[in-house]
């Protein structure tokens, strides 16, 4: 046990490095998104989907009223995975930067733009005393000149992908999507990948109604959500 309160010390506060360079406070972040329910993202041809699982908790609750895909402008999705109450408070911040932007410039902003705004505000919650990392991550899907899909991690760094998961079992999802993806697939296709990708991660425990899909394209034109049904019905 000796040696114990000066390790535990290194975890306990924010401001300070561990002797082995880490931060230990973000490591825990991390953990704590690998526990919330997976969700994915996957660039198609002309645009991008978000899919994501709810969990529900209680058998009497509205499921409607659980959500894990939001939009963020008129062209810009968010999902995630972790603590949903952190990651509302972070769409709601991105929500405001786009406007403030749109009445700035009179022009969306920049998917790239926002991803940069919401890393450099998480980035902040790792460097101050008194406050804690926000244990998400968020899947960001835009489309400007093209589709774009990013990742933005408890620490503040982003990557851009065309295809990932985050989440519980997002490895045995990124499996998937890594043997299956293609660069030219259809809306319809994408969608069928995501759908067999979350199956083969959850395997008897995937539930068909608890997914939640956010698309955005040429063709749509807005971000929206839908329920597989109506996603499938989309032409």
């Amino acid at each position: 046990m000796e040696g114990l309160p000066s390790r535990m010390g290194y975890d306990r506060a924010i401001t300070v490095f561990s002797p082995d360079g880490r931060i230990l406070q973000v490591e825990y972040a991390r953990k704590t998104v690998n526990q919330g329910t997976p969700a994915l993202g996957i660039t198609y041809k002309d645009g991008v989907l978000l899919l994501a699982i709810r969990k529900v908790l209680d058998k009497l609750t509205v499921i409607d009223s659980i959500e894990k895909v939001a939009p963020a402008d008129d062209h810009i999705g968010i999902t995630m995975a972790g603590l949903i109450g952190d990651g509302r408070i972070l769409i709601d911040r991105a929500r405001q930067v786009a406007q403030r932007h749109k009445i700035t410039y009179d022009e969306p902003m920049d998917v790239i733009n926002l991803v940069k705004d919401i890393c450099n505000y998480k980035q902040q919650h790792t460097q101050y005393g008194g406050i804690r990392p926000f244990g998400i991550s968020l899947l960001i899907a835009g489309f400007d000149e093209k589709p774009r899909l990013f990742v933005t991690e408890p620490s503040g760094i982003y990557f851009e992908y065309k295809a990932t998961a985050i989440g519980e079992r997002s490895a045995d999802v990124m499996k998937h999507l890594e043997k299956n993806y293609k660069e030219d697939l259809t809306r319809s296709q994408a969608l069928k990948l995501g759908v067999d990708a979350l199956k083969s991660a959850l395997k008897t425990t995937f539930e068909e109604d608890k997914l939640d899909i956010g698309i955005i394209d040429k063709e749509i034109g807005k971000f929206k959500r839908y329920s597989l049904t109506e996603a499938k019905k989309l032409k």
